[in-house]
């Protein structure tokens, strides 16, 4: 008898030109937490798709406790106990959680009319079996994004599920709300349960999983134990090359010219009394735990936000921005971290997206028209810069991998030509391949002299790119460090708190 609870076996899918999974097997025990992990278009995504029923394979087999299975669409996956739990939950918001989680399954008495204190004790038990402190008749709508991951995977435990497939669960979470999320994921472990764990974040992997599975260019590469491969060993397998340099060697760390000055900014209750300079060429870094109030500085010296109080410098002229299109207009770009919500218009054209923050226009006859002709030039131009692959600059933005998306919106910035570019989370979601390419882009653009503004919340990639380090905690900067006396102590130190220190 197979020692495996799921058996997925020489599992094959094509597309119209396109050989998405090639032969793979991949198997999971009762009782396991296991990692999948891979570039974008590894092929993770289609395979749990069949595994889930969203997709048939062309040819393969499928067995969950030793019984073949055709899971022909979702509902059957549900039937036979395979539940998926997304970054971004799938509920009603207007609906209560008891209602969410018993939605296709409402408990009903002797008159065929919702049994409410059924329905509510049953979904008190469950909320309780998940750690959620909530009344069943609240609104979904009024949850935080991990409190409604926490009625999913309830919802899923009311369908008695047994495979549970986690797909890139921590994206929108606090490091508190991650720590929770671990204890169920932990919790469902120890009741014997098997779950599928996918992540960009190999720190994660190797935090919370048994085993792990490496997937590239539709093929499984290897499957470990985690307590034997280490996160040198998986990236190679990941991207099937050494990635010894993941941060290009800089050129240049800046130049003594200031581009953006940033005098005694507040915007309460976000933060206040920020002050700090960006030179020509240089790659500022700023990091902060989640609340720190990052984004907040970001969006309010392009103006989304109004500021309560303070100064703004753009090469030594004071400037006031109402909206984005002004900052845009001075040559400051602003890559939000929200990349579907507010950097791409993902039923656009690659294309489209490319140029739609600056419009190429000529007159006609007296008639303002759009330059087509231009706009796509530019946006070919772009996409052989960047390397967007692409089927061509026609292809609609939501098809490409988040890689690839990042990179058009990178280029849509591009296009305005700016001075300074503030980049907010920009690896978020994105594979390690795709990192270094956003690595290597960004050093280049400080090469040619553009100041940037890195924000992140992971200290790897801000030890890695950065020149200086501005530290932020509770909306206040703690600390500013020279690249050469950065460390993740240090850096740690004050984003936990530490007193306020300004290393020249």
């Amino acid at each position: 008898m197979s020692t495996y609870f799921l058996e997925m076996r020489n599992i094959s899918k094509s597309f119209p030109g396109v050989q998405a999974l090639k032969n793979v097997t991949f198997c999971a025990r009762k009782g396991e937490i296991h990692g999948l992990v891979g570039e974008n278009g590894a092929g993770k995504t289609t395979l749990m798709n069949i595994l889930g029923g969203v997709l048939q394979p062309d040819s393969g087999e499928i067995f969950i406790d030793g019984q073949k299975v055709v899971i022909r669409n979702p509902h059957e996956a549900q039937q036979l106990g395979i539940a998926f739990i997304h970054q971004e939950p799938t509920l009603f918001p207007f609906l209560s959680i008891a209602r969410n989680i018993f939605i296709s399954n409402l408990p009903t008495n002797g008159r065929g009319r919702i049994d409410f204190a059924v329905l509510y004790k049953r979904s008190s038990e469950l909320l309780k079996l998940v750690g959620l402190d909530k009344d069943p008749r609240t609104l979904v709508k009024d949850l935080t994004l991990a409190e409604k991951q926490m009625v999913e995977i309830a919802k899923a435990l009311s369908f008695e599920s047994k495979i549970f497939v986690l797909d890139e669960p921590t994206s929108p979470l606090t490091d508190k709300e991650v720590e929770d999320l671990f204890r169920i994921i932990r919790d469902l472990k120890a009741r014997g349960e098997t779950i599928i764990y996918i992540s960009h974040r190999l720190n994660e992997i190797f935090e919370i999983c048994d085993t792990v599975t490496v997937m590239r260019d539709g093929e499984v590469v290897d499957t470990m134990p985690v307590s034997q491969t280490n996160r040198f060993e998986l990236i190679r397998k990941m991207v099937g090359r050494e990635l010894s340099m993941m941060f290009p060697k800089r050129k240049n760390t800046g130049k003594t010219r200031v581009v953006l000055e940033v005098q005694g900014l507040t915007k309460e209750p976000y933060f206040r009394n920020v002050s700090f300079s960006l030179r020509e060429g240089e790659i500022l870094g700023i990091f902060g735990l989640v609340g720190a109030g990052r984004s907040e500085v970001a969006r309010t010296i392009v103006g989304d936000y109004k500021r309560d109080g303070g100064r703004i410098f753009l090469d030594g002229k004071e400037v006031v921005f109402t909206h984005p299109k002004e900052a845009i207009a001075h040559g400051v770009g602003f890559l939000t971290e929200d990349r579907r919500g507010e950097g791409l218009a993902p039923e656009m054209e690659v294309y489209k997206n490319i140029t739609m923050a600056m419009f190429w226009h000529k007159l006609r006859d007296g008639i303002i028209r759009l330059d087509l002709k231009r706009e796509r030039k530019v946006a070919e131009e772009y996409i052989k810069e960047l390397r967007i692959v692409t089927p061509s600059i026609y292809h609609l933005a939501k098809n490409l991998s988040g890689g690839n998306q990042q990179k058009v919106v990178v280029a849509k910035w591009l296009c305005t030509t700016p001075r300074v570019l503030i980049m907010d989370e920009p690896t978020r979601g994105i594979d390690v391949g795709a990192k270094a390419e956003i690595y290597h882009i960004v050093s280049d653009l400080a090469d040619q002299g553009m100041g940037i503004i890195f924000i992140s919340s992971e200290i790897e990639e801000i030890l890695g790119i950065s020149d200086r380090i501005l530290v932020m905690y509770e909306g206040e900067i703690t600390a500013e460090i020279p690249r050469e006396e950065a460390t993740q102590e240090r850096v740690m130190y004050y984003a936990t708190g530490g007193e306020k220190v300004h290393a020249e």
